[in-house]
């Protein structure tokens, strides 16, 4: 129960107190947050509350109070904290939309540019959603001590900038959230499609990137439609996640996996967001991405699906982002319609180092479509290619299957 608490609570209490004693006292706020829960583990030991999540607020407010009073301030006085135009009472941020103003300035100042960008999500991660060093490098495949590094260069990195723990406004603010929104795209990436060597989805990761994008998309200074369709495409993939793997733990393919297992309330919510988000004529990669895997959930069995609108979506996307992965994905795609000459134009153009780790997708897309050509040798040679380049086991397991079948 800690941990979970831990996790959900954790990054609430960073912010409101970073609110009150600005970010120069962050590393005394997250020394002081784990002593509130270190308290709770030893008060718990007997009989836990009640109300957890209501003790851990009082205790926070009464950590509050302690350090204000080690600050020096008049205990009797009413506390007020400038916030804009107007000040607010310490139980006033204790409501639930201050707690997520709050946690949406510490994400601001996570991607604030300042801050080294590989040092971002380490930071976010710690922050906003709780995660140990130990966890943020098990999860970024990291060594712990580079975790603690990155930390500790970005608390220097704010220390140094003086920076004011807010949301930017006007311009600053549309460049500052498309940073916010790839930090929160990239942490749903590795729990999706994890790099840990034996896991291959995590799915505290997905829903911690879920809650950051709905706490953006609550402000109505950073409800914008980009914002929507990233909510909307993580709520499409995450709808899946429960089929992608087995009991055991092994991959699932897309055309085997079992429909009736999708979970319908997170995709009429991806579409609620999809609505809000197509309020504009500029879309973005996270509207193409959301339009492709809502054509994946519309289908009813693998064979209904969609193949030529999700080329064409594919088709957008790397017009206005191109990459070496969407050409890949599109020659799969052409493998799936059947323009088995088109699909191997494009893997032709490709060269696999480019895609460094993620190689091994090449060869084993270049098995695809000589299985399907009719050239079973010829597929097996270029799958064991993509199984000695494949590192994560998971999916190695699912390739040497996959070898298994054609042999």
């Amino acid at each position: 129960m800690i941990d979970h608490l831990f996790r959900h609570q954790y990054g609430k209490m960073v912010s409101i107190l970073t609110r009150i004693f600005g970010l120069q006292h962050l590393e005394m706020i997250e020394d002081a947050v784990q002593d509130t829960f270190i308290r709770a583990m030893m008060s718990w030991r007997k009989q836990i509350p009640d109300n957890p999540e209501a003790w851990l607020t009082q205790a926070a407010k009464n950590r509050i109070l302690d350090l204000l009073r080690k600050l020096n301030a008049d205990q009797k006085r009413e506390f007020k904290i400038a916030s804009g135009s107007s000040s607010l009472a310490i139980n006033e941020l204790f409501l639930e939309h201050e707690i997520g103003d709050s946690q949406l300035r510490m994400i601001f100042t996570a991607c604030n540019p300042v801050l080294n960008p590989k040092d971002q999500i380490a930071f976010s991660l710690k922050t906003i959603s709780g995660f140990s060093s130990q966890e943020i490098a098990a999860s970024l495949l990291l060594k712990e001590e580079t975790v603690k590094k990155r930390l500790i260069r970005a608390r220097k990195a704010i220390q140094k900038a003086n920076l004011s723990f807010e949301i930017p406004m006007g311009q600053e603010l549309s460049r500052r959230l498309v940073r916010v929104l790839e930090v929160i795209y990239l942490i749903f990436n590795e729990g999706f499609h994890s790099n840990k060597k034996n896991i291959l989805i995590r799915e505290d990761l997905c829903g911690e990137a879920l809650r950051l994008c709905k706490l953006v998309r609550q402000n109505p200074n950073t409800a914008t439609p980009d914002a929507h369709a990233l909510f909307a495409l993580l709520c499409f993939h995450s709808a899946r996640l429960k089929s992608k793997v087995n009991e055991h733990q092994e991959i699932i393919s897309l055309r085997s996996q079992d429909r009736s297992k999708w979970y319908g309330p997170l995709i009429i919510l991806g579409h609620s967001a999809m609505n809000q988000a197509v309020e504009t004529e500029a879309f973005s990669v996270y509207h193409y991405e959301a339009a492709i895997a809502s054509e994946h959930l519309k289908a009813k069995t693998y064979e209904d699906t969609n193949w030529d609108q999700i080329l064409i979506w594919y088709e957008q996307l790397q017009k206005i982002s191109p990459s070496l992965f969407t050409q890949l994905n599109i020659a799969a795609i052409h493998i799936q319609r059947g323009a088995f000459s088109q699909a191997e134009q494009y893997l032709m153009r490709l060269d696999p180092e480019s895609l460094e780790q993620k190689a091994y997708l090449y060869f084993a897309t270049y098995a695809d479509l000589l299985k399907y050509q009719g050239d079973p040798e010829g597929a097996l040679k270029q799958l064991e290619i993509a199984i000695d380049l494949c590192s994560n086991e998971v999916e190695k397991q699912y390739l040497l299957k996959k070898k298994n079948e054609i042999s």
